[in-house]
């Protein structure tokens, strides 16, 4: 079964969500309330398609032209295309 990522709704501004994980099957609806507090809940999506970003720029990395993946790293991120 996969596990799920899920995390509080904020309920005052400034307040940080409560992020916890559910093991849980995939035919399974999502958790609408905290199983514990009852508090409401989202769950969080990761993976998939990802925009890597050059820094503080904000650039997106750019492919080589070629149709080979390149890679390259700045000083605070990398980039594979």
């Amino acid at each position: 079964m996969p596990i799920y990522v899920y995390e509080t709704l904020p309920e005052t501004q400034g307040e940080t969500p409560e992020r916890f994980e559910v093991r849980q099957s995939m035919s399974e609806a999502p958790l609408t309330a905290h199983p514990e507090s009852g508090r409401p809940v989202r769950r969080v999506l990761s993976g998939g398609l990802v925009t890597f970003t050059n820094g503080a720029s904000g650039d997106t990395c750019a492919p080589s032209g070629r149709g080979m993946p390149t890679m390259g790293c700045g000083a605070s991120s990398c980039c594979m295309n």
